[in-house]
């Protein structure tokens, strides 16, 4: 199994940036899409950003599209998400998944190809 660790999340004001890492461990790095997801209090979780296995291939929601930049390091074994010109809107627990197959391309990671879900960083951005 894989492990997830997320970090980086904080207090910002709005248009400041904050970087999260989402750090593995336990199996290869590389056998995995990478998504990143988001719940606001009383809220669904949501799909935020997603990269393929090299790379190659990066996938966002629209709401972030422009903003957002998500990326991977497979011999640090560590997913990225640079956030820029935060919103109060962005407010939210922020987690990281590991997909054997894929699913979190396409934003609606199916429960038994997900391998891992980290913990959650929390993200606030005042006005």
């Amino acid at each position: 199994q894989v492990q997830l660790v997320e970090s980086g999340g904080g207090l910002v004001q709005a248009g400041g940036s904050l970087r999260l890492s989402c750090a593995a461990s336990g199996r290869t790095f590389s056998a995995y899409a990478m998504g990143w997801f988001r719940q606001a209090p009383g809220k669904e979780r949501e799909f935020v950003a997603a990269i393929s296995w090299t790379g190659i291939r990066k996938y966002y929601a629209d709401s972030v599209k422009g903003r957002f930049t998500i990326s991977r390091d497979n011999a640090k074994n560590t997913v990225y998400l640079q956030m820029n010109s935060l919103k109060p809107e962005d407010t939210a627990a922020y987690y990281c998944a590991a997909d054997r197959e894929g699913t979190v391309l396409n934003g609606t990671p199916r429960s038994d190809a997900v391998d891992a879900w980290g913990q959650g960083t929390l993200v606030t951005v005042s006005s």
